[in-house]
């Protein structure tokens, strides 16, 4: 079975087509074949190899995807041939004390599809029944990949990690990719007021449709923290949503109002920072992490989207055979939302 990948770990000249079994579900599996996969910077950290994630080579890329259900394991009887699903990636074993509490998210065992297992870029992909949901009539295969990673991981974050209520001023730092419009999105139905902080304004301001009411732009002068509490009114902010890492977090944390949290979700531009604990605990402020979510987080976030309520948004559409390409758009100043691949 071809799919896109890598044979090893490495940059740009490693990615190419290559050749993974064709996989077969067991009991309480499926196996869906795969109509549109889409990529997260995720998968540049795979490919260059993740500190103490031992993979299977050759690798598939990709951990979104949709599709239709193509065979069925043992014990599965709810599903048919042929229906249209879409994939969630994360994968728990079900069993730990954190499963079984309901916080699948801190399960130890816990894997993503695409880091820790082959990937969705291919032609078919085997995944627990637990992780199959039905694609939305109102959205295509290629909407559908574009959604799962990304709102399940800005759900979490803002709705159980940072605890957002009705009227909790939010901002989020940075307006590409894919994650930060969901951010926007479920911090806006969660009742937020929401800030965006970014480098490049004419982004940041296409996600004023998506609920962001002020825009700051992120400059030397003033620096981050001082343009957001300006913006805040100098009441500081309740939550700030950061996966850029060491450039902006530092300066987040000083925007925090009283009691205020700091998510981090990720780190694109780099993972060491150096913090001022003086604000830590004058403001009583806490520093969070989070990453992808639990079944019923997950869920949750499903509802607001087969009901419309959140909108996955897609920068750019790839063939298969596009896929290094595609990749490639995360390279690019202009990307706003995510890169899918469609599958023959």
């Amino acid at each position: 079975m071809r799919g896109f990948g890598f044979q090893e770990h490495g940059g740009w000249d490693r990615l190419g087509t290559v050749e993974v079994p064709e996989p077969v579900p067991g009991p309480g599996e499926v196996r869906v074949r795969i109509r549109a996969a889409a990529f997260n910077r995720l998968d540049l950290f795979t490919l260059a190899g993740i500190p103490g994630v031992t993979i299977e080579r050759p690798h598939v890329l990709g951990s979104d995807g949709a599709g239709v259900v193509d065979r069925r394991g043992d014990g599965v009887d709810d599903l048919s041939d042929g229906e249209a699903v879409v994939i969630n990636p994360g994968l728990w074993d079900g069993v730990c004390l954190a499963c079984r509490a309901g916080n699948e998210a801190l399960c130890p065992a816990y894997r993503i599809v695409g880091e820790h297992t082959q990937g969705t870029a291919t032609e078919f992909v085997v995944v627990p029944r637990r992780n199959l949901q039905p694609k939305p009539a109102s959205l295509s295969f290629v909407e559908a990949a574009a959604a799962p990673l990304v709102f399940q991981t800005a759900w979490r974050a803002l709705r159980t990690v940072g605890e957002v209520r009705p009227g909790a001023r939010v901002a989020v730092i940075g307006a590409g990719g894919g994650v930060v419009p969901a951010a926007v999105q479920v911090a806006t139905l969660l009742g937020g007021e929401v800030t965006v902080a970014a480098r490049d304004e004419a982004k940041a301001e296409r996600l004023r449709r998506f609920g962001a009411r002020t825009i700051v732009p992120i400059r030397d002068d003033p620096p981050l923290d001082r343009a957001l509490w300006a913006a805040s009114d100098k009441r500081g902010y309740d939550v700030i949503f950061d996966s850029v890492g060491a450039p902006t977090l530092p300066r987040s944390i000083r925007a925090l109002a009283r009691g205020g949290r700091a998510v981090v979700i990720g780190a694109t531009a780099g993972p060491l920072a150096s913090i001022d604990l003086r604000t830590i605990f004058w403001r009583q402020a806490s520093i969070r992490g989070s990453t992808m979510a639990g079944a019923r987080e997950y869920q949750e976030m499903y509802e607001h989207l087969a009901g419309g309520r959140l909108t996955p948004v897609v920068d750019s559409e790839f063939p298969l055979a596009d896929a290094a390409a595609a990749l490639r758009r995360f390279e690019s100043p202009d990307l706003f939302g995510k890169v899918v691949v469609t599958v023959p």
